[in-house]
């Protein structure tokens, strides 16, 4: 296999270990936010924090890395209409999903520290959540499109 294969492998594992995650993150605990059991917001916020540090946060290293190796090595430049609007489109993600992480371990630690004090969730749980969710839902979208960009690599005609 040469080395152009495996550099291709890694950033095709390493988006759908990005794309991946996030969404079954997002659907857990987006669901979980929605039941009454404090408990179990809590596992899932705990569980969704730790696969964004396992998994998406060494994927969101390696997809421009190998990205751009790929783009140079292929002679795309970068400036390529769908490359260049692919880079946009993960900046646009990032720009959201570096906020998530912020809100994400906030409502894991607010969820917590409600369960060890036996008390109800503070109303800025609320508005964390809804701030995560209005945060993945352009991220997620960029993330589709730069899918679609990267596998038709839509020339202009």
């Amino acid at each position: 296999m040469t080395t152009y294969l495996i550099v291709k492998w890694l950033h095709v594992v390493s988006s759908v270990l990005l794309v991946g995650t996030g969404f079954g993150s997002a659907f857990y605990l987006f669901f979980a936010n929605r039941c009454a059991s404090l408990e179990a917001r809590a596992v899932v916020a705990r569980l969704v924090v730790r696969a964004d540090w396992w998994f998406t946060t060494p994927a969101v290293i390696v997809q421009p890395l190998s990205g751009a190796w790929l783009a140079h090595t292929a002679g795309w430049p970068l400036s390529a209409p769908w490359l260049a609007a692919s880079l946009a489109l993960y900046l646009l993600a990032g720009a959201c999903w570096l906020p998530v992480l912020v809100l994400q371990l906030r409502m894991a630690r607010e969820l917590e520290a409600a369960l060890h004090e036996g008390r109800p969730l503070s109303p800025r749980y609320r508005r964390w959540q809804r701030g995560w969710e209005a945060l993945g839902y352009p991220a997620f979208a960029a993330m589709l499109l730069v899918f679609y960009l990267m596998v038709a690599k839509p020339m202009p005609g």
